[in-house]
Order: C-alpha cells, then sequence, then structure tokens
C-alpha cells in the first residue's frame, strides 16, 4: 500500500451520507406520541458529518430533525494515556438543546475502532437525559475493537493494521474531502 491511499473522494462521501440518512429515516419512521429520533455529533468531524446528516435526514422525514453536539474529552477512559499527561486536551462545546428523554439518538462519528470514544459519548448522553435508544452511525469502521460496540449505520468498513490510520478530511475543518489511509508516522492528527 502507498504511503497515502484514498479510500473515499468528495463524491464517495456525499453517496455515503445519503445512504446512510435514507437509513436511518427507514430504521426510524415516526410513530405517534413518540419524540423521534436526533442526530447527535461527536465534536469535530463527527459532528461535521452529523451536521450533513441531519439535513439530510430533515428532507427525507419530518423537518427540523433536532441536532446535538458533544465534546467526550473528560469522558474518555484512556484520557491521561492518550495525552501522557503532558498537555491539556483541546475542548469544544457539548450542545443538547432538546430533551432526551424518551427520544432515539443516533450518535455520529468519522471514524470507529477501539469503540472508547463511542462509549464516552454514550456516557455523556446519559448525563443529560435518558434516551429511549442510541444507535451509531460512522462513515468509516477500521476494526480493533477494544468494547462491544457496534455500529448500526456504516459507510464503509475498512480492514486496517494497527501501524495505520484512518484520516477523514472534510471543507469544513480542513478544506478538502477524503478519507484516506496513511502510515501512523504520517498521520497528522490523533489516530483514528
Amino acid at each position: 500500500m502507498s504511503a497515502h491511499t484514498v479510500v473515499l473522494d468528495r463524491d464517495d462521501m456525499r453517496r455515503t451520507l445519503v445512504r446512510i440518512a435514507h437509513e436511518i429515516v427507514e430504521k426510524n419512521p415516526p410513530a405517534p406520541d413518540a419524540p423521534g429520533f436526533a442526530i447527535v455529533g461527536i465534536q469535530r468531524r463527527g459532528a461535521v458529518l452529523a451536521q450533513r446528516l441531519q439535513t439530510l435526514t430533515s428532507e427525507l422525514s419530518v423537518p427540523d430533525v433536532p441536532l446535538g453536539l458533544v465534546d467526550i474529552s473528560f469522558y474518555r477512559d484512556d484520557l491521561a494515556i492518550r495525552l501522557g499527561g503532558l498537555i491539556s486536551p483541546v475542548v469544544h462545546a457539548t450542545e443538547l438543546e432538546f430533551a432526551l428523554d424518551g427520544r432515539t439518538v443516533v450518535i455520529v462519528d468519522d471514524v470507529l475502532y477501539t469503540g472508547r470514544t463511542v462509549r464516552a459519548a454514550i456516557d455523556e448522553l446519559f448525563d443529560f437525559g435518558r434516551p429511549a435508544r442510541v444507535q451509531l452511525a460512522v462513515l468509516v469502521d477500521r476494526g480493533h475493537r477494544e468494547l462491544p460496540i457496534r455500529p448500526d449505520y456504516v459507510g464503509k468498513n475498512i480492514p486496517t493494521a494497527r501501524e495505520q490510520r484512518v484520516n477523514v478530511r472534510v471543507d469544513e475543518i480542513d478544506g478538502y474531502e477524503e478519507v484516506a489511509i496513511v502510515p501512523a508516522e504520517k498521520q497528522g492528527r490523533r489516530a483514528a
């Protein structure tokens, strides 16, 4: 494999998110006297993907699907290990402006790896309320789970070696769109 292998380009990412949006709407039909589903993105790139999925699902179902954002920095069980105790995490906003109780919440992240980020997001959600169900949508599932977490919606399964990284790039943060596999030493951000 070359040093930088693109597995999804801009058009692939768009098509993948449209497919995931359709799957979410099909799996969560409106029910009388039920609050419906909400989309909650994990900061940073998961939040961008969640915003896109919220727009797409709102077009397919009842408009105004609620959108929330969570920052799981202080919910990680491996924070000290990841940072080596030397630096503080960059913290972004958590925004949950709707009631979680009784609602289906679809957590969105860019890459599913060990499952620890998703576990932290679930812990944070339950600090804000008690959803009826929690579902998971990821753009990429790269394997190597350390916790028993399985996504409900997957854009692409990409088998990887632990020495590799999966980098998701989005216009809103990076100025371009792609999903690429790179060797660990070439990655520009935390391991995904």
